[in-house]
């Protein structure tokens, strides 16, 4: 009894963890799994996939499609991606929620922005701007949308080489974020923009401002504890150095990114990182190690290609299949004009027709009352 009376408290407390672990909100769940995306896109998936077999709620599903198309991005699977933002822009249209319709759509202008399909992609956030400008000023999400809608503007234009402008479409996405209340959220996005603003200096050869905006970008990653990003940002340091000539150092920086990046199956950041490595041993004229990292580098590229015409024939499928839907609209539009046209033209001959012959019956009565009035006088 004595051993009861000792073990039954700490069942008791083990009773109650449990139902608190069952009890957890999917909304701690999702974003569980929105902060795994970049360093452990798998488990993202896992984890989007079971909640969205138990979501009934249109706006949950939309933010679970946004991450399993998110986390396939993460992996570069831009064909699974594609599959999911799909789904989550034909749901959307279950919903009058100007910030769901928002996302949905910046989350498809991601998508052809990582394809290279860049004016689908401005066309797209010019369809979510409309969204943006109906959120109320007073919502932060405002601020949240409108910076992303600028980041991938000037990611856009960073991919036309058009470096000022993208510039200058970075700097506004920045000052929106900085705008958002809560910062947490915002880290990861901050360092994405800023390591994309180290680019357009370095392509504008501003080594002192690439610089800058790198370790800005690596001092937000850090901030969320995101291996993947802090990988990026390093690569973008490592750059730097190799401008330099300094060599050794960009290897050592390369080789701290490759080991932080293992988990994610991100095919372009392995694929730069390769790259990177490859050169700076060429540039030591270390021909074995040139060798071995170029190799890894085109298998990265290849596989890299291979999703990308993947995505683009899928593309491809549902533009075939929206011209279809408005072909089919416009055929069935012209049709009812062209009944409407016949109805009226029916009606218009009808009333025509009546004219005429009351005028004529009105011309009739005018002459009898003349001839009568002839034959009187």
């Amino acid at each position: 009894m004595k051993l009861f009376l000792k073990i039954w408290p700490l069942l008791l407390l083990s009773f109650c963890i449990f139902m608190k672990a069952q009890k957890t909100p999917d909304s701690v769940l999702i974003k569980k799994a929105m902060l795994e995306i970049y360093d452990n896109p798998d488990n993202a998936i896992k984890m989007g996939k079971q909640l969205l077999k138990r979501s009934h709620d249109v706006k949950t599903s939309l933010s679970l499609y946004k991450v399993l198309s998110t986390a396939n991005i993460a992996k570069r699977n831009f064909e699974e991606s594609l599959k999911y933002i799909m789904k989550a822009k034909e749901l959307s249209k279950k919903t009058n929620d100007p910030r769901s319709h928002a996302e949905v759509l910046i989350s498809v202008a991601i998508q052809y922005q990582q394809m290279e399909l860049f004016s689908k992609s401005l066309e797209t956030l010019n369809e979510a701007d409309q969204y943006i400008a109906k959120i109320p000023n007073k919502n932060p999400l405002k601020y949240v949308e409108t910076a992303t809608s600028y980041a991938i503007k000037g990611m856009i234009y960073k991919g036309q080489s058009n470096s000022e402008i993208a510039l200058e479409k970075f700097l506004i996405s920045i000052l929106n974020f900085e705008k958002v209340p809560v910062k947490k959220t915002t880290n990861s996005n901050m360092s994405v923009v800023f390591y994309n603003i180290g680019y357009c200096y370095l392509n504008l050869n501003q080594i002192d401002k690439a610089q800058e905006a790198f370790v800005q970008s690596l001092n937000y990653a850090r901030k969320n504890f995101s291996k993947s990003l802090e990988a990026f940002a390093l690569k973008g340091i490592a750059e730097i150095h190799k401008k330099k000539h300094e060599n050794q150092l960009a290897i050592t920086l390369l080789l701290k990114a490759e080991n932080l990046c293992r988990n994610t199956r991100d095919l372009i950041l392995n694929e730069g990182i390769y790259k990177e490595l490859a050169e700076n041993h060429l540039a030591m004229g270390q021909q074995n190690l040139y060798q071995q990292y170029n190799k890894k580098y085109l298998e990265m590229r290849f596989k890299r290609k291979q999703n990308e015409l993947k995505s683009i024939n899928q593309v491809i499928d549902n533009h075939n299949e929206e011209t279809a839907l408005k072909s089919k609209k416009l055929k069935s539009y012209y049709r009812y004009i062209k009944i409407g046209t016949l109805l009226l033209g029916g009606i218009f001959i009808v009333i025509l027709l009546y004219a005429i012959i009351k005028i004529r019956k009105q011309n009739k009565n005018f002459h009898k009352e003349i001839q009568q009035m002839i034959r009187a006088s």
